[in-house]
């Protein structure tokens, strides 16, 4: 009775929830035999077609390659192509990939020689003698991945059941429309599916491997059966046939219907002790165990009427899918698709140029009136059909929602990864809404997300491992500071004596520092001379500081000076000196007249030649007083000619003027107050002057005052640069205009001078009418040369110390002009003569 439980038990299947019976399509291609497809001249094989990275290309361009030699490195879950014909690598460069976006992916373009020669092969025939990791090698050596779409690489998949397997269920339902190849695969070589079993037995030790196949498939199942017979040994091998319905070729709902056990949500089958591999996968796992065969081809299905001789072909990995569809009798339309994989879960090529790759298990060309593209997607009408028609149990309206809102939390809480992807949500939808668009969306950006926060936890990972490690070598260096400060034992005493001899030895000066075991060096002597240095530096920077300070302060000092100065105040300082001076010689001069009152009784003994040599001394003397004035004045307000250019050239010429004639009344009254004092006789002298002799004199006296005066304009061009800029636009006219203003207030001062003469000294009036009128002129005459030699000086000197802007170019006076300024002097000078020997008449009557 037990017996006949546990064999009702084992031919029992199960239903999963859901579920749809959507047209089949598959007698288009699963009638015709399969054929070989045509050796392609150019493969393009991409170095990445499993799910995991790329692996290491081992192959450069040009060199020469043979059939089935790996053209890629992989370790781990990175698993290594082939070359799929024989010939020479052209290039290596980024190709249109077999994927819905078609962003290039690097690949390996081979041209074929047409020899198609394989690389040396080592066939297993006995791999029973062969270890479990030898065999697991073997199959990562031959690049072997999940065929049925999947893409996981095989031999890691294997590696994860381990122990673990009590189940082993081959996938053979192929449950989506118009897709054959599995059916044909089974139909023509079912022996390798049986090997492969065996060989799957061999590496998991399964208590049971059951294939489950559709009721649809009548020929595969009878193929299967043959074959399963011929091995009558084996007795842990057994056929499923399941009714047909999609998607029982999930690999959840295919282990329901098998076993009745549900794979947890987010969990692995093999966590209830159940592996699945595709039909595909086993017989792949065969060719590399047995013949040494890596996966360099596999069946594809080529269907729909877009296909004039449809059927399943043995393609080349690589071989460009046009040039494959073409075997076909495909003929290319304006708005012809071509879909990779089935009419549910396949995708739109963009490009046809792309390869075949491992994944590729049909190739769909439907016409306009199987593939239905103009309805249009419309709001959810929320009817529940999707939830009735959903295999996984989920809630496909909400997560549609969920998607379309980018609320990934909440989908990922509505168990958005259980979804298989299948399609029988989408294909019910009344309101031809794309669900599983959606929901690959919002799966790859949730991943996108998650692998961003893996990196930024990876990162800060690193960050508190470093700062652990800096941590451990800090107490390190720690540890070993204090292993070296301990005392030195007595076996180490003779090591530090012999060192310590060495340098005894090397050193030929200087004061060797003894060091004792046990003992801490005596450093005293130079710790002190070291800072004695130190202060020194100190000392020495601070002297340095304070001078610079000093330095700048003064710097400051003038700089407030020169800017405080106004040249309007300089100037009244200096006309205040020059009253002052005034005054102080004034009082000099009475002070002489007061003490000599003989002097004048005295005079009529006095030779004339010396009176007129002691007067031209005190007349030098004057002259000499005046200047050093003039350079105190300069010397105190040195601010002056810098703000000269500033000034107006008018207002400079009529402050020249005003300094003139204060100079030239000061120079009148030193000078009547010394011809006072010291010459009373010099009116005697007039008496034998020639007249001839006079106007000579006074000629000479004229041309050196002119000569004098260009020497001390060459003077002031020299100290004082900047006022040659301003003297160009002084006028020479009205520079002449002021010279003679100045000897008329020179003549006028004469005559007072005369007046208050005749006023002291009335004893010479009784002389004066013997004086013969020549001698009166010629004695006038000579006043006038003396007179005008002082007011040239006067005027030269005050122009050189108050108004260094005006000095006139004396080279550029018009003689004419000055010899016209003469002569009215001259006339002036005797109507001056004349209206004095009046007056003398006058006072003697």
């Amino acid at each position: 009775m037990f017996n006949l439980f546990s064999l009702f038990k084992k031919d029992k299947i199960w239903d999963f929830k859901g579920g749809i019976h959507p047209p089949e399509m598959k007698l288009q291609s699963s009638r015709t035999p399969m054929r070989i497809a045509q050796l392609p001249d150019e493969v393009i094989i991409p170095i990445h077609q499993h799910l995991g990275v790329p692996g290491q290309l081992c192959v450069n361009v040009g060199e020469y390659v043979l059939k089935g030699q790996p053209l890629t490195k992989g370790i781990g879950r990175t698993l290594p192509v082939h070359a799929s014909i024989s010939g020479t690598v052209t290039a290596i460069e980024p190709f249109p990939s077999t994927h819905p976006s078609g962003l290039p992916e690097i690949a390996v373009r081979i041209q074929s020689d047409g020899k198609d020669e394989w690389r040396e092969q080592f066939p297993l025939v006995d791999y029973q003698s062969q270890s479990k990791e030898v065999l697991l090698t073997r199959i990562h050596e031959a690049g072997i991945a999940g065929l049925g779409g999947a893409g996981f690489p095989t031999a890691t998949k294997l590696k994860g059941g381990g122990d673990l397997v009590k189940t082993l269920i081959i996938n053979a339902a192929e449950c989506e429309p118009y897709i054959t190849a599995d059916d044909r695969l089974m139909q023509e070589h079912a022996d390798e599916v049986i090997a492969g079993c065996q060989v799957l037995i061999h590496l998991l030790s399964p208590d049971e491997v059951l294939i489950g196949i559709e009721d649809n498939k009548p020929e595969a199942i009878e193929s299967l059966k043959h074959a399963l017979n011929a091995v009558p040994d084996e007795k842990r091998i057994f056929i499923r046939v399941i009714p047909t319905k999609y998607p029982s070729g999930g690999a959840k709902q295919l282990t329901k219907i098998l076993t009745g056990k549900e794979v947890p949500s987010g969990g692995r089958s093999s966590d209830i002790g159940v592996l699945m591999q595709n039909v595909g996968t086993v017989v792949a796992i065969k060719r590399a165990i047995i013949d040494d065969e890596p996966l360099i081809e596999r069946v594809v299905t080529v269907t729909g009427n877009g296909a004039k001789t449809p059927g399943n072909f043995w393609v080349r990995l690589g071989t460009p899918i046009y040039s494959l569809l073409k075997q076909a009798g495909f003929v290319a339309g304006s708005e012809q698709m071509v879909i990779m994989g089935g009419p549910l879960m396949g995708f739109t090529l963009p490009d046809l140029n792309a390869p075949v790759v491992k994944i590729t298990n049909c190739l769909l060309i439907p016409s306009a009136e199987e593939m239905d593209t103009d309805n249009l997607e419309e709001a959810c009408i929320r009817c529940g059909h999707c939830v009735d028609a959903c295999p996984s149990g989920l809630l496909p309206q909400q997560l549609y929602w969920f998607s379309k809102g980018k609320e990934h939390e909440k989908a990922q809480q509505h168990n958005l990864f259980d979804c298989i992807e299948c399609g029988a949500c989408a294909f019910v939808c009344p309101s031809n809404i794309p669900l599983v668009q959606y929901y690959r969306q919002e799966k790859a950006e949730i991943r996108e997300i998650d692998a961003e926060a893996k990196r930024a936890a990876e990162a800060k990972a690193r960050f508190e491992a470093k700062k652990i490690r800096m941590e451990r070598e800090k107490l390190e260096r720690e540890a070993r500071h204090q292993r070296a400060a301990v005392k030195l034992d007595s076996e180490d005493h003779s090591e530090v004596q012999s060192a310590l001899s060495r340098v005894k030895a090397k050193q030929s000066i200087g004061k060797i520092i003894s060091v004792k075991a046990g003992e801490e060096p005596d450093n005293a002597a130079a710790i002190a001379a070291r800072k004695k240095r130190k202060e020194e530096v100190r000392a020495k920077q601070a002297a340095k500081l304070a001078q610079q300070k000093a330095l700048e302060a003064s710097n400051e000092n003038i700089a407030n000076e020169n800017e405080d100065a106004d040249p309007r105040k300089a100037a009244v300082a200096a006309a205040l000196a020059r009253v002052k001076a005034k005054k102080a010689q004034q009082a000099q001069a009475e002070t002489t007249t007061d003490n000599a009152p003989t002097q004048n009784a005295e005079a009529e003994d006095v030779d004339p030649r010396k009176a007129a040599v002691a007067a031209a001394l005190a007349r030098v003397k004057a002259k000499k007083a005046q200047q050093a004035q003039a350079e105190i004045t300069t010397d105190d307000v040195p601010t002056q000619n810098a703000e000269a250019e500033d000034v107006d050239p008018r207002k400079a010429a009529v402050a020249a003027a005003i300094a003139r004639v204060k100079a030239k009344k000061e120079a009148q009254q030193a000078q009547a107050e010394t011809t006072t004092d010291d010459a009373p006789t010099q009116n005697v002298e007039a008496e034998d002057v020639d007249p001839r002799k006079a106007a000579v004199a006074a000629a000479l006296a004229r041309v050196k005052a002119k000569k004098a005066q260009q020497a001390q304009a060459e003077t002031t061009t020299d100290d004082a640069p900047t006022q040659n800029a301003e003297a160009e636009d002084v006028d020479p006219r009205k520079a002449a205009v002021a010279a003679a203003i100045a000897r008329v207030k020179a003549k006028k001062a004469q005559q007072a001078q005369a007046e208050t003469t005749n006023d002291d000294a009335p004893t010479q009036n009784v002389e004066a009418e013997d004086v013969d009128p020549r001698k009166a002129a010629v004695a006038a005459a000579i006043a006038r040369v003396k007179a005008k030699k002082e007011a040239q000086q006067a005027q030269a000197e005050t122009t050189t110390d108050d108004a260094p802007t005006q000095n006139v170019e004396a080279e550029d006076v018009d003689p004419r002009k000055a010899a016209v300024a003469a002569a009215i002097a001259r006339v002036k000078a005797k109507k001056e003569a004349e209206q004095r020997r009046a007056k003398e008449e006058v006072t003697l009557d």
